[in-house]
């Protein structure tokens, strides 16, 4: 790994969207709409997790924990203590495989999507002082625009009173350690508020047992990150926050050559007002600016030794985006917001490849600049007999600029390709409606359509990569993805019961994937040259997917001391056009299962304990698009006890894949399966003050 870069805390400015906007939890949701709404007004499904919920789960990451919605599930089956950070992605309502990522991620209102590939850094989540999570599947696109077009995750955290702090002390398995804290303090007649976080994890090796060979490693991993925010009042009817924070990570990737280093330096402000008593804004801004290198390698069939196949050595990256939003509430209970956003992303990949004669031969760099901008309105309107109305529109003006490749000669140092790629620009409509019909106490139905867009990434037009034997392509002439989203849903609530069913119906044109177009072995262009299973992928544009569903769920609280909740999501998503890739077509999307539930039991026998415990079931699914790479159907139980000594310290213990099943997350073409994490035991300490 290259040496770590000094802590660079950078000046704040304008920004945070949500924070001011983020009253309490259900039955008050933000995430949906921008701003908070009653549940009875919500016609798209959202999912809300409490932040004591997060913090009991059994789960190790908070990606982990909410894969306890089916409606969420990651690229891959691994969680983020081993997933490259590129595979650290989301798919909702299957609607992600292939490495794209189509759901919007925040963390207080601010985007937690790498700018550059869209990917996930779930280690920079805190787990201490959560408010909660907000699930919006198919939900979104109107209020947040490109990034949501599979909807919105949104986690909250709850800023610690001024003079107050809690921490958590970790160990477990396999070298695994953590500490985390929050803090606040009053100062400058505001809470200055704290937090760090810690974690080294010594991992596992990925291959499965009978398939390893001396070249394979565990992945290890480790962390760090802090922050410092500022809230408080600036002059009358006037909030102000500010935020800084700074984020490195090394891994090692399953072999000794292949590794990957990621840093963040994050600054963000906000502003906040009212201008009467039913009228409310905010103006809101943030800087990100960020690298990230990793190294490729190929192993050989017997898996004794490595080649190296390419270093991107530096994937520089600056964000920056502004955001205001006004909010206002009418008599008879109709509320309407309205607002812009806008966004400028610039990114390159500089990398050495083609591997010859025991070094490399050439300096690829490839990149360009994204620039985003756009305005919303969205209102409610109540229509009598407990009916409740949706209706918003969005309009964004995108570009694309200074899209380049340069290949040149390490020994000479002169070109080989130096290609400029036309600026491209285009405008988008992101119109969303539905109602919400309460008929009874009891009983809330609800309908609602959207029409959605993404842009493909940087990390999409411009990297390529290498994962295994496969390696894929970047692809400059991308084109944009857009959904059309249709759902509907029931939920009925009745003493200590609570059970909800909904189906939907996703059309997406021109999705972005990973196409096959050369297998080993032989040499191909772009690719060079292919080993025996070997597969040269190359990002294309699929005409048609679709994506259709059936989710049941619930849960029992019959009193405080227990409860049970339970959830099963049937899922049909399958190519129907592919003028690219004819062989696709009816072939089921990758890493998405037909079958998917979980189940949960929560006990409290006496006051000072606690008990989880948790069982997710995935299905059958395929690893490739051409559904030739199977992986097996995975059950894994998860379990966790906490006792509380004090009112203020809390021990507790958890087993993780409590029966040590097999749960595959790869299948390589040469036969090859990588695993998910054996059976981990942790334990740790709470403190709070």
């Amino acid at each position: 790994m290259r040496s770590r870069p000094a802590w660079i805390f950078l000046a704040p400015i304008l920004f945070s969207c949500a924070r001011a906007q983020v009253a309490s939890l259900p039955p008050v949701t933000v995430t949906a709409a921008r701003y908070p709404q009653p549940d009875s007004e919500i016609p798209f499904n959202v999912d809300a997790i409490s932040g004591d919920s997060l913090a009991e789960s059994p789960s190790p990451t908070i990606d982990d924990a909410l894969r306890d919605s089916p409606d969420f599930s990651l690229f891959r089956r691994d969680d983020s203590t081993t997933a490259n950070p590129t595979s650290q992605g989301v798919s909702l309502r299957g609607l992600g495989p292939s490495g794209a990522s189509r759901t919007l991620v925040l963390l207080d209102g601010m985007p937690l999507n790498d700018p550059f590939g869209g990917w996930v850094p779930w280690s920079l989540v805190p787990r201490t002082a959560l408010a909660g999570a907000e699930l919006s599947p198919g939900g979104g696109a109107t209020a947040w625009g490109n990034s949501a077009l599979a909807g919105v995750v949104q986690i909250l955290t709850a800023p610690p009173a001024a003079g107050t702090g809690s921490a958590d002390l970790l160990a477990g398995d396999r070298g695994t350690r953590s500490g985390e804290f929050a803090a606040a303090a009053a100062a400058a007649g505001g809470a200055l508020d704290l937090r760090g976080d810690e974690f080294t994890g010594g991992g596992f090796v990925l291959v499965a047992p009978g398939q390893r060979g001396p070249i394979d490693v565990a992945a290890a991993s480790r962390h760090e990150w802090a922050s410092a925010g500022w809230n408080g009042p600036m002059g009358q009817g006037l909030e102000a926050s500010f935020n800084v924070r700074e984020f490195q990570e090394w891994r090692d990737n399953g072999t000794p050559y292949q590794q990957n280093e990621s840093r963040q330096d994050f600054a963000s402000a906000r502003l906040s007002g009212q201008v009467a008593a039913d009228v409310a804004w905010t103006a809101a801004a943030y800087v990100q600016n960020q690298g990230y290198s990793q190294t490729f390698s190929s192993v050989n069939a017997s898996r004794t030794a490595e080649t190296p196949a390419s270093d991107q050595f530096a994937v520089p990256t600056t964000a920056v985006g502004l955001a205001a939003t006004a909010t206002e509430s009418f008599a008879g209970g109709a509320t309407a917001i309205a607002g812009f956003d806008a966004r400028d992303v610039r990114g390159e990949t500089r990398e050495d490849t083609l591997f010859s004669g025991g070094a490399f031969t050439r300096l690829r760099t490839a990149g360009g600049r994204q620039s985003l901008g756009g305005v919303f309105a969205e209102g409610t309107q109540p229509l009598g007999s407990g009916l409740e109305a949706t209706a918003g529109l969005r309009a964004d003006r995108w570009e694309e600029s200074g899209g380049h490749l340069r290949l040149g000669s390490l020994a000479t140092g002169l070109p080989v390709i130096d290609e400029n790629f036309p600026d491209r620009t285009g405008t988008e409509w992101s119109p969303g409606a539905g109602l919400v019909w309460t008929p009874a106490r009891a009983w809330r139905i609800r309908a609602a359509v959207q029409r959605s867009y993404r842009l493909p990434t940087l990390n999409e037009l411009y990297r390529p990569f290498q994962q295994g034997l496969t390696v894929t392509e970047a692809n400059p002439s991308l084109a944009t993805e857009h959904a059309s989203t249709a759902e509907m849903g029931a939920t009925w609530s009745g003493g200590a019961w609570r059970i909800e069913l909904q189906g939907f119906a996703t059309r997406l044109d021109e999705a972005v994937s990973n196409v096959v177009v050369a297998q080993g072995p032989g040499v191909f262009p772009y690719f060079g040259s292919l080993p025996a299973g070997g597969i040269g992928q190359e990002r294309l544009n699929l005409d048609r997917i679709r994506s259709d569903g059936v989710q049941i769920g619930g849960s029992w609280r019959p009193s405080e001391a227990w409860g049970v909740d339970f959830a099963l999501l049937e899922e049909d998503a399958v190519v129907t056009a592919a003028r690219v890739a004819p062989t696709l077509v009816g072939k089921r999307l990758p890493e998405v299962p037909r079958y998917t539930g979980s189940a949960g039991l929560s006990l409290r026998p006496v006051r000072r304990l606690r008990l989880e415990g948790r069982l997710r079931w995935t299905g059958f699914e395929f690893d490739d698009g051409q559904n030739q790479l199977s992986l097996a159907p995975a059950a894994v139980a998860d379990a966790s006890a906490a006792v509380a000594l004090t009112s203020r310290v809390e021990v507790y213990a958890a087993v993780d894949n409590l029966a040590d099943a097999r749960i595959e997350t790869a299948h390589a073409s040469n036969g090859v399966f990588n695993l998910a994490a054996p059976r981990t035991v942790r334990a740790g300490a709470r403190l709070s003050w």
